[in-house]
């Protein structure tokens, strides 16, 4: 056992089936063994996404959005492969069917809703928030990439809205996972 959350345990073999499951995601062969570092971070990631799981039994996540969120990354997973048999070659070296690729799939949309759901009411962008963004950032950089004009700040509004929103949600996110590390038992 590598770490515990609540009663529940995860092992090294857990660990490694994570990494090679990410990679798997990638479209990518777990080939060379991964280090201590990128282990200790994959452990870390179970951790979370425990916690995470835990937290999302209590809330309504309509199955209906997961699963076609499930089905649709399931699709671009295997676009990312050669042909429909290094796909399938690929699941089987995990030891999975399509199956458990899909269920270890809604997990993760699980947790993509339970976080929108939970912090992007949080994570309001005031319009001074998109202007600094605008002026200090997004002009300089397409500046540095490109001769043409900047668009003006009505066109990219939304979009670094987005930006913005999901960069407080990240932080939003770090400050609950550490709150629910706190009152759940943890080990590692």
């Amino acid at each position: 056992m590598v770490a515990s959350v609540d009663n529940q345990a995860i092992t090294g073999r857990d660990v490694e089936d994570a990494y090679k499951f990410e990679l798997f995601l990638e479209g990518k062969s777990p080939t060379p063994p991964p280090d201590k570092a990128t282990l200790i971070a994959v452990r870390d990631r179970l951790v979370d996404q425990t916690l995470l799981l835990g937290e999302a039994g209590n809330e309504g996540i309509n199955n209906g959005d997961v699963n076609s969120g499930a089905a649709k990354a399931l699709a671009d997973v295997r676009r990312k492969y050669k042909s429909e048999g290094a796909f399938r070659e690929a699941m089987r070296s995990l030891g999975l069917n399509e199956q458990q690729v899909l269920a270890r799939l809604r997990d993760r949309q699980i947790i993509l809703a339970l976080i929108d759901t939970r912090l992007r009411p949080s994570a309001r962008i005031e319009l001074p928030e998109i202007e600094a963004y605008y002026k200090g950032m997004f002009v300089p950089e397409l500046a540095k990439r490109s001769q043409a004009p900047a668009p003006p700040l009505s066109e990219v509004e939304d979009k670094i809205r987005e930006i913005l929103t999901q960069k407080r949600i990240d932080e939003l996110l770090s400050s609950w996972l550490e709150s629910l590390k706190s009152s759940h038992r943890v080990s590692v």
